[in-house]
């Protein structure tokens, strides 16, 4: 499957929150959160307002991009699974600690969701399943 020319990565918006940052592309989102950070219930609604201001009528996919470690409350998935738009859900790490917790966190998601360990092709994953699932 050919997704065409790669366009140039442009960011949309830049969210800085108190657990770390969010960057808002085109079709999807990067999480990078702080070393020691915990992504509570509370933070899982900031990720979501910021889907709902970007993504509204369009689908999305989310790259959390595991530079550093931190905690994950599972239960989140059970409301970013509600997103009806959201179509990709990809984990960038090479640590073999969050590879664990992705079998985890994939049991509360339920939704399309892979572990990669390059961000490039987690990228590339992304936007097919985003590509994919937008009507013609």
């Amino acid at each position: 499957m050919d997704l065409g020319p790669a366009k140039k990565t442009v960011i949309v918006r830049e969210y800085l929150l108190d657990v770390g940052k969010i960057q808002v592309f085109e079709d999807y989102l990067v999480s990078v959160f702080d070393q020691g950070a915990t992504l509570t219930l509370e933070r899982a609604y900031q990720i979501i307002g910021i889907s709902e201001i970007h993504f509204r009528d369009k689908n999305f996919g989310i790259i959390s991009h595991r530079v550093n470690s931190y905690a994950i409350d599972p239960t989140v998935y059970t409301y970013f699974r509600q997103l009806e738009n959201l179509k990709a859900f990809a984990i960038v790490s090479n640590k073999e600690v969050d590879m664990h917790n992705f079998h985890i966190e994939k049991l509360f998601y339920k939704n399309p969701m892979k572990y990669f360990i390059d961000y490039q092709k987690a990228l590339k994953w992304v936007r097919s399943r985003v590509i994919l699932s937008t009507p013609e």
